[in-house]
């Protein structure tokens, strides 16, 4: 790499990482400072890069001292009294002289390219890293490329993802090669300088975004989600509602015969989905969320703790609790209260004076 050659990369390298070349001449003298060290040796010597030529020279100086100062390195001083000319110094000055080895060019066009390529990189990473710092909380469709013991990774184009296996949905089954709708949980900076980009498919926002992606009106702000709670794999509770009294929010995510949900279920694994409807009454609210259920009533008996009985009798008790208390449970989350589900007889039996609280 002749002078030329060597300004004119530097030039589209400053270019390409937006910085200037005072800093790119800063970081190639740095390097080939220490090349020089490395493969030459000597302490009192520097390498000096011309700006507009790209010539490189190697140099050795001494300072000119009164008295060796030990603590600091002797190669790089001389004394006064020394010199054939000690007139025409003084004290401080600096005396320098050419010592380029005949075959640094090589070693200097070896560590240009170095510095080059790393800046390169590092350039290619921060553009990564900037691509994919506002993905976090999206979803994105890339290909499954390989899996390990513990993960699968998804190609996303310029940077991978990693997908860790327990957070694929359980009971389905992923095919290298095929493409893939992903959850980004979470984006942090690796040890390398490029992204880490954490991947879910069981994580509650991937039904958010899958919503969202399959109901135009959520885009749209005609239909609003107001919260999500979801056991991956078995059942997920939406609660939405619409500011227009003339939408039917719930029927608007269910699409005609059913096609919205049952295509957002396909892509969860034949999850299923609850859709209710959200209600600024508390009361009312719970009651939605605890569907199928019919026929309970709701008592808040706490609302700064939002503790609240559920009453339901018959069928309604099985269907209010849910297999293995999931309904109740993903009722909970969706309304972010802690529900207690008991029969009429057993608030009586306990003394619990419903009375106090009737419906709130």
């Amino acid at each position: 790499m002749n002078g030329a050659e060597f300004l004119r990369a530097a030039k589209e390298l400053a270019d390409l990482r937006g910085i200037t070349l005072d800093e790119i001449f800063t970081d190639i003298e740095t390097g080939l400072n220490a090349a020089y060290k490395r493969n030459y040796g000597g302490t009192n010597s520097k390498v000096i890069l011309n700006k507009d030529t790209g010539e490189v020279k190697v140099v050795s100086y001494k300072v000119v001292v009164d008295e060796i100062n030990m603590e600091e390195d002797e190669d790089a001083q001389i004394l006064l009294e020394e010199l054939d000319n000690p007139s025409d110094y003084k004290v401080g000055d600096v005396i320098e002289k050419e010592v380029t080895p005949k075959d640094f060019g090589r070693v200097a066009a070896s560590t240009c390219k170095q510095v080059f390529t790393q800046k390169i990189r590092e350039a290619e990473r921060e553009s990564i890293m900037n691509e994919f710092e506002g993905k976090e909380g999206e979803l994105l469709i890339g290909t499954l490329s390989r899996e390990d013991k513990q993960n699968y990774y998804v190609d996303l184009g310029r940077a991978h993802g990693i997908l860790p296996k327990s957070e694929i949905i359980p009971g389905e089954e992923l095919k290298m090669g095929s493409q893939i709708k992903v959850y980004v949980v979470k984006i942090e900076l690796g040890q390398k300088g490029g992204p880490v980009i954490l991947l879910s498919r069981s994580h509650y926002g991937f039904v958010k975004r899958l919503l969202e992606l399959e109901i135009p009106e959520l885009n749209e702000g005609i239909v609003m989600l107001y919260s999500v709670a979801r056991d991956a794999g078995s059942r997920s509770k939406i609660a939405v509602y619409s500011e227009n009294e003339r939408v039917d929010a719930v029927g608007a995510c269910i699409g005609e015969k059913g096609i919205r949900i049952n295509n957002i279920s396909k892509e969860l694994n034949g999850e299923k989905i609850d859709v209710v409807q959200y209600d600024k009454d508390l009361v009312t609210f719970i009651k939605n969320a605890l569907s199928p259920a019919k026929e309970v009533e709701v008592y808040i008996l706490d609302p700064k703790e939002n503790k609240v009985l559920a009453v339901a009798d018959g069928d309604n008790l099985s269907l209010a609790i849910g297999k293995k208390g999931q309904n109740v449970k993903l009722a909970a989350r969706l309304t972010k209260c802690k529900i207690d589900v008991k029969t009429s007889s057993q608030v009586q039996e306990e003394g619990i004076n419903i009375y106090k609280y009737y419906e709130a």
